[in-house]
C-alpha cells in the first residue's frame, strides 16, 4: 500500500471518527435558558475553521493506518470492546509510533469511549490528543479537539473546565460564529458570571440578526432572563417582543403583559393579555380574573363578564360568593342588570353575611320593584352581619312608602336615624311620608 493510499484511508477514517454528541440543557430557571449545541466538530469542520493555517507534522505510515482501519471495522459494527482491543494491540507498541500516529490512537480512543458514554475517559483521552504538542497535531485537529473537550466537560457538567477549554479554542479557531458564542454564554450562565455570559448570548443574537436569521428561541430566553436579573424591564419586553413575533406562545404573551405592566404601558398589557387569553395561555382561576379585571378596568366590562362567565362554565373559576358577585358587578357595570341580578342573588345565597342582599334590595328599588326589594332586605336582616344596615333600612322605608305602607316606611326610617350618617336623609323622608299619610287621611274624610 503506498502512502497515498494511506493518507486518504485516514482522511476517511477521522471524519466517521467525529463525535456528535446529544444537546445538553442548562438547569432551569424562571425563563427558559439556551441548550447547548451538539458535542463535538467535525474533522471536516475543523478543516474549514483552520484552512488558513498549515502546519509541518508527521505523517501516517501504513503499519499505524491498518491498526486505525482494525479499529473503525470494529467501530462501525459497535463492537466497542473490539474496537478498545485494536487500539490497545496498537498502544502495546507505542514505542514505534510517532507523534501524530499517537495523536490520531488517542482521538480514537476518545471516540470509542465516548460512544461507550464513558465520558471522563473520553476526556482523558482527548486531552492526550492536545497533549501531544503542536509539533505532531495539525492545527485542525487540535482545535477541533479543543471544542471536543469543551463540551464534554459540559456532559460532564464541569463548567469551570468546559470555560477553560472555549476559551483556548476561540484563540485558535478562524471561525467562531454564533452557536460559539451562545455555547459560552452558557457555560458562563452555569458559573454564576452573568455579565460575561450577557456579552456572549448579545454578540450571539446580534450575529444573526446582521445576516437576516431568526435567534433561536432558546438563546432569546437566556437573554431575556439575564436581563431581568439586571432589573432591565425595557430590554426584557423588547426581547418578548421578538418572542412573540418569531415563537407565539401564550407563555410569552402573558409575560410581555407583565412586562408592560411594570413599565406602567397599561394598554399595551390589557392587549397583551388578550392575546394570551385568546391563545389559551390563560387556565388559572387567578389569571382569567385578573383578565376580567382588567377588562374592567379599561371600562369593557362586558368582555370581563364574559370571560368569568365562560370560566365558570369551564369549571376553570370556582363559582363561590366573591366570584359570582364579581360576574353581577361586570355585569351591572355594562348596565345589563338583567344578566347581573341572577349571578348577585346566587352570591347571595352563598355568601354567610347578609351584605349582598342588601345591595340587591337597592338594585330592585332602583328597578322600581318594591316588593322584590322588602324580599331581598328581609333576607339581608335575617342573614345579618351588615356593614350599613342604616341604609337597608332607607332602602326598605322607601320600597314601603312607594307601596304605600306608611307605618312599616316609617319604623324603617326611625331605625335608620339611629346612625348619624343616615340621620338627615332619614329625617326628610320621615316628614315626606307623615305628609304623605296625613294627605291621604284628608283625602279619606
Amino acid at each position: 500500500m503506498n502512502m497515498t493510499t494511506v493518507t486518504k484511508g485516514l482522511s476517511r477514517l477521522v471524519l466517521r471518527t467525529s463525535v456528535a454528541l446529544p444537546l445538553v440543557l442548562a438547569p432551569a430557571v424562571s425563563v427558559t435558558v439556551l441548550e447547548a449545541v451538539g458535542v463535538s466538530t467535525s474533522f471536516a469542520q475543523a478543516e474549514a475553521q483552520s484552512e488558513q493555517k498549515t502546519r509541518k507534522t508527521p505523517s501516517m505510515r501504513e503499519s499505524a493506518f491498518k491498526h486505525l482501519g482494525k479499529a473503525q471495522e470494529a467501530a462501525d459494527a459497535q463492537n466497542w470492546p473490539a474496537a478498545l482491543a485494536a487500539l490497545r494491540e496498537m498502544e502495546a507498541g507505542k514505542d514505534k509510533l510517532n507523534g501524530y500516529e499517537t495523536a490520531q490512537m488517542y482521538y480514537f480512543y476518545g471516540f470509542v469511549y465516548y460512544s461507550m458514554e464513558k465520558y471522563p475517559q473520553a476526556i482523558t483521552y482527548y486531552k492526550k490528543v492536545l497533549a501531544q504538542g503542536e509539533q505532531n497535531l495539525p492545527v485542525a485537529l487540535e482545535v477541533g479537539t479543543l471544542l471536543t473537550v469543551a463540551q464534554l466537560y459540559f456532559v460532564t457538567e464541569d463548567y469551570k473546565q468546559a470555560v477553560n477549554y472555549l476559551n483556548r479554542w476561540f484563540k485558535v479557531a478562524d471561525n467562531i460564529n454564533a452557536d460559539s458564542y451562545a455555547l459560552r454564554a452558557q457555560a458562563y450562565y452555569q458559573l454564576g458570571d452573568n455579565n460575561k455570559a450577557l456579552a456572549d448570548i448579545n454578540q450571539a443574537v446580534s450575529m444573526y440578526e446582521k445576516e437576516g436569521k431568526t435567534p433561536k428561541e432558546n438563546w432569546l430566553g437566556l437573554q431575556r432572563f439575564l436581563y431581568y436579573e439586571k432589573n432591565d424591564y425595557k430590554q426584557v419586553a423588547n426581547i418578548l417582543e421578538k418572542l412573540v413575533k418569531y415563537y407565539p406562545k401564550g407563555e410569552y404573551y402573558k409575560q410581555l403583559a407583565g412586562m408592560y405592566g411594570e413599565l406602567k404601558r397599561e394598554d399595551d398589557m390589557l392587549h397583551m393579555m388578550e392575546a394570551a387569553y385568546i391563545a389559551g395561555a390563560l387556565q388559572k382561576e387567578k389569571e382569567l380574573l385578573n383578565m376580567a379585571y382588567l377588562f374592567m378596568g379599561a371600562e369593557m366590562p362586558y368582555k370581563g363578564a364574559k370571560v368569568i362567565d365562560k370560566g365558570m362554565s369551564e369549571k376553570k373559576i370556582a363559582r363561590n360568593s366573591k366570584n359570582l358577585e364579581t360576574l353581577a358587578q361586570a355585569y351591572q357595570m355594562a348596565q345589563e342588570l338583567q344578566k347581573s341580578i341572577p349571578e348577585l342573588e346566587a352570591a347571595a345565597s352563598l355568601s354567610d353575611k347578609g351584605d349582598l342582599y342588601s345591595r340587591l334590595a337597592g338594585i330592585y328599588l332602583d328597578l322600581d320593584k318594591n316588593k322584590e326589594a322588602l324580599d331581598m332586605g328581609n333576607k339581608a336582616l335575617k342573614k345579618g352581619d351588615i356593614k350599613r344596615p342604616d341604609q337597608l333600612y332607607i332602602v326598605l322605608g322607601m320600597a314601603n312608602a312607594n307601596l304605600k305602607k306608611y307605618d312599616a316606611s316609617l319604623k324603617n326610617f326611625k331605625k335608620a336615624l339611629e346612625d348619624k350618617r343616615s340621620e338627615k336623609f332619614a329625617k326628610q323622608w320621615i316628614t315626606f311620608v307623615e305628609g304623605e299619610q296625613e294627605r291621604e287621611k284628608q283625602l279619606a274624610m
